[in-house]
């Protein structure tokens, strides 16, 4: 059986989960990484997509558009730019960020920001494409 550690994953209007977990899968900018108990220190910037908590043999899916995560040896917090648990998505909340996210490349001004707005823009749509499954 796997050790358990505590998470903590915090969005600007809500704290949406606390508590002991066996493991988290985090969707970061360098890849999914899975954190388990005593995993090594690490700051990561996450990309959108889904995190799985993963605690009492269930899993839970969580939508998040960004952020990031602090993994310690004793724990994980991830600060996310928005959180959303995958039963409360609605295809009109995607449909909203895949246009904000479309604006931006619309109103990106040189080429870093364009290609950063494209990535994003992959990105959730790879996530409505998960969720659609």
């Amino acid at each position: 059986m796997a050790e358990n550690f505590h998470f903590e994953l915090v969005a600007p209007e809500r704290l949406l989960f606390s508590g002991d977990v066996e493991a988290v899968i985090v969707p970061s900018v360098d890849g999914d990484l899975t954190v388990l108990a005593h995993h090594a220190p690490l700051m990561a910037v996450l990309k959108p997509g889904l995190i799985t908590v993963e605690s009492a043999g269930k899993a839970q899916a969580i939508f998040v558009r960004g952020g990031f995560a602090d993994i310690r040896p004793d724990g994980l917090t991830i600060l996310a730019e928005q959180a959303v648990p995958v039963e409360e998505l609605t295809d009109d909340l995607i449909d909203v960020v895949i246009t904000d996210a479309e604006r931006a490349v619309d109103a990106a001004t040189d080429d870093d920001q364009r290609r950063v707005a494209l990535e994003r823009l992959g990105q959730l749509k790879e996530v409505r494409g998960l969720l659609q499954s």
